[in-house]
């Protein structure tokens, strides 16, 4: 009876790629205006999404079901959905307006 040897007779070194050190993030002040129109619009979906989704959350938990016009069983299923799209919606079309003071003082330079 013999016994077989499960582990590797040469040991196996591992190949790691050293990454180059990433660039350092460049201060917002000195960034181009393309990217801070980049920066302003993930900002603005950021924070409007965030806002308008836990106030439409908050209001969807206050309000009752209404006793005519409610869709039953398949509006509570896409509910969420509905809610995400309208968030959207309502993001792209006020959320400058709300997040503008917000990224001004986002934007202001720091010591």
């Amino acid at each position: 009876m013999t016994v077989m040897n499960i582990l590797p007779t040469d040991p196996v070194v591992p190949t790691t790629q050293v990454k180059s050190p990433a660039a350092p993030p460049t201060p917002l002040n000195s960034q181009t205006p393309a990217e801070k129109a980049e920066l302003r619009k993930a900002f603005d979906d950021f924070v409007g999404q965030t806002f308008f989704g836990q106030l439409l959350q908050t209001m969807r938990k206050s309000v009752g079901k209404p006793a005519y016009f409610h869709g039953g069983r398949a509006e509570e299923v896409f509910q969420t959905q509905l809610d995400q799209v309208l968030v959207e919606e309502i993001s792209a079309a006020s959320a400058d307006k709300l997040t503008g003071p917000m990224f001004d003082l986002f934007t202001l330079p720091r010591r």
